[in-house]
């Protein structure tokens, strides 16, 4: 993830999904995971421009209780919900992190999944 302030950045995404953040590789770029077995890893760089457009890859963190999480990003410096939608599947808010790229939060109903 391209960030003007990776550590601000790594330690949001750390705080949210429960991993610590650590230096990697160059001055300045941080990776939070893998967090299990297999899983992806997320790497923060820095780069000298801001965002400017919406983000390309978007990622959805599932939730037990949407509004403690939503508390939470805020708690963290993140913003949101920009909007929420609800589907039969449940509810998503969309979100961003300190830097303003986009996630959603995903408070599933009992044993669904959104295709």
């Amino acid at each position: 993830m391209d960030c003007r302030n990776p550590r601000l950045v790594a330690e949001f995404w750390g705080a949210l999904l429960g991993g610590a953040p650590r230096l990697v590789g160059r001055e300045d770029w941080y990776r939070i995971g893998p967090l299990v077995d297999g899983g992806p890893a997320i790497t923060f760089q820095p780069v000298p421009e801001a965002k400017t457009s919406k983000v390309r890859a978007h990622l959805d963190v599932r939730v037990e209780d949407l509004q403690a999480a939503i508390n939470l990003v805020a708690n963290l410096g993140g913003s949101g919900p920009s909007e929420r939608y609800h589907y039969d599947e449940g509810t998503v808010a969309v979100m961003a992190d300190p830097e303003g790229n986009e996630f959603c939060l995903v408070d599933l109903v009992a044993g669904a999944v959104l295709g």
